[in-house]
């Protein structure tokens, strides 16, 4: 039997750290979330680009360095690419329900490095490819580009918010990161039918 005369403390659980049922971010936890401005960010890639462009109707390699250019086009290619798909294939185990969501984001934040690195061998090593910048298609595929490196800004901080998600992620931030994953694929299949279009003309 307690003594009436001892208090007794009762801990209260904290309510910043307590996740709510949708999986939505605690406080706490959105104030731990890392990083630059997206906005900056999505900034110096389009600067980049465009400096990228403004080069490749400058430059005049000769055909050792464009041969070379080629081949790091298509590594970059195969590396950019290549991690988004497998990107993709995470979150679709998720959807199979194989893997958690947690797993899934894990498994993907690892590969950013990956893609954002094959992105930047495809814009450096495109500037060497003396592109026809009078032709529509090779317009189109630098908007593809363009969009592609937005949307890469956008994925990272998507992949941030999904980090920090306890339990089942919430719907908006699921139609987000559906539509990121969407226009992801459109462009870098554009981007790759246009340039096998460029190359067979």
């Amino acid at each position: 039997m307690l003594d009436d005369h001892i208090p007794v403390r009762v801990t209260e659980p904290d309510p910043l750290a307590v996740p709510d049922d949708h999986g939505r971010r605690s406080r706490s936890a959105r104030s731990r979330i890392p990083g630059i401005p997206a906005f900056f960010a999505a900034a110096a890639a389009i600067f980049l680009l465009g400096v990228a462009i403004w080069l490749s109707a400058r430059v005049a390699p000769g055909p050792a360095w464009h041969s070379i250019a080629l081949f790091a086009h298509l590594a970059s290619l195969v590396v950019g690419f290549g991690a988004v798909l497998v990107a993709d294939y995470f979150f679709a185990l998720w959807l199979l329900r194989r893997v958690t969501f947690a797993e899934a984001v894990r498994s993907t934040s690892r590969l950013h490095l990956l893609v954002w690195t094959g992105l930047t061998g495809l814009v450096a090593s495109g500037t060497f490819l003396q592109p026809d910048l009078r032709s529509p298609l090779t317009l189109v595929k630098l908007g593809l580009v363009l969009a592609l490196t937005v949307n890469g800004v956008h994925v990272a901080v998507l992949g941030r918010r999904m980090s920090a998600v306890v339990g089942t992620p919430g719907r908006r931030l699921l139609l987000r990161g559906g539509a990121a994953t969407v226009l992801s694929q459109v462009c870098w299949w554009g981007a790759v039918f246009i340039g096998f279009l460029n190359a067979n003309r």
